[in-house]
């Protein structure tokens, strides 16, 4: 095995682009937590081949886009009244997402621009390559991960797909995306959270995007739950949709839709163990949601899943009108022609079973009783 260098790598970072400001003194730090995950992964060579280049890609990346901001205007963009879908993974929240970026006078983040970033994409034309570069690594990603193009069949858009708003901080070394990492043959790893300084990023994104654009209405997504304080600090007239969906079921998805991922990038997974840290990590953060005064921050709307799955586009609407926002009904029948020609179940369904949860259901059913009764959460029973 070869071992990874911090130092190294940061060198030939800035060596190879001539710049030198990564826009943080502390992201070296972070680098060299994420170089000790890897060096202790027995990555073979080829792992560790595939970990450098990464690890290069996304500190040039950062040099450039830093460079970018110290050069042109772009901090003078606004960014005026967000709205943002969140809820916990596998809530109905992508196609929700979805659904949101049909509307023309919306602006929706894409992949082939928050994996590429630099220069900013405001200017480029139709057949600017980093399109067809962020297709290809797509078409890379699903080879790699077949069954995410099943569970998450929005992925078929490839280079043009809605990423989710931690994928605007993969550059910043605290969470190894997939979609970042995928050619790294180790399970995904979180690292120490700055919720601020992460939102202050993903500020610098919309902003960069944005940038000699006509303004509209940012639409987006992501899992804001535990980091509503640094949001709202951030985008103060921001409007939330928060989707709220029984925890047994999520838990039970999650375990399957992501170990299947987790498995295809490492190779191999031990099942037990890793629905053992989901539900750990995920019962955390509905009990955490209990106890968060900014749960009922009149920004925010919750909607019961079952509500959305029954009319997607008349939940949008009714969040429209709770953000002031203008529902036109050319929006809306953009987005009832998108249910229609995207069916959820266009690669195969996905299927899960409560049976993987380590957990007995009843036991789950009761601990999460006071979060259902919160939310007004029936438990969902699945035929």
């Amino acid at each position: 095995m070869t071992r990874l260098d911090t130092d190294v790598l940061l060198a030939h970072a800035r060596e190879s682009t001539g710049l030198t400001d990564f826009g943080d003194d502390t992201l070296p730090t972070r680098v060299a937590m994420v170089v000790d995950r890897l060096n202790g992964a027995e990555l073979d060579d080829t792992g560790s081949r595939a970990a450098a280049d990464t690890i290069n890609g996304l500190l040039t990346s950062r040099l450039h886009f830093m460079a970018d901001h110290a050069h042109l205007p772009i901090a003078t963009e606004r960014i005026s009244a967000p709205l943002f879908a969140t809820g916990e993974p596998r809530s109905g929240t992508t196609l929700l997402h979805a659904l949101l970026a049909e509307n023309e006078d919306a602006r929706a983040l894409r992949f082939w621009e928050v994996m590429y970033p630099s220069p900013p994409p405001g200017p480029a034309v139709d057949d600017d390559p980093r399109r067809a570069r962020a297709d290809a690594d797509w078409r890379e990603i699903l080879h790699r991960i077949p069954p995410w193009i099943v569970s998450h069949p929005y992925n078929d858009l490839l280079g043009d797909g809605l990423p989710e708003c931690e994928r605007t901080w993969a550059f910043d070394f605290r969470a190894t995306n997939p979609s970042a990492w995928w050619r790294v043959p180790m399970t995904i790893h979180t690292f120490p959270q700055d919720h601020h300084a992460q939102y202050a990023l993903h500020r610098m994104m919309l902003q960069h995007i944005q940038y000699t654009r006509p303004p509209k209405r940012w639409v987006l997504k992501g899992f804001h739950g535990r980091r509503l304080r640094a949001l709202f600090d951030t985008y103060p007239d921001a409007h939330i949709v928060w989707v709220h969906r029984d925890p047994v079921q999520v838990l039970a998805s999650q375990i399957v839709a992501f170990g299947q991922i987790n498995e295809c990038l490492a190779g191999s997974l031990d099942w037990n163990q890793y629905a053992e840290a989901t539900i750990e990590g995920s019962r955390a953060n509905f009990h955490a949601y209990l106890d968060d005064p900014l749960v009922d921050d009149p920004r925010i709307h919750h909607v019961r899943y079952c509500d959305f799955v029954a009319d997607p586009v008349a939940t949008i609407g009714a969040f429209y009108d709770f953000a002031g926002a203008p529902f036109s009904t050319n929006a809306e029948k953009a987005m009832r022609d998108y249910l229609v020609a995207n069916r959820t179940d266009r690669y195969g369904k996905f299927t899960y079973s409560t049976d993987v949860l380590p957990v007995p259901v009843r036991q789950l059913h009761d601990e999460f009783a006071p979060y259902r009764e919160r939310f007004g959460i029936d438990i969902e029973t699945r035929r």
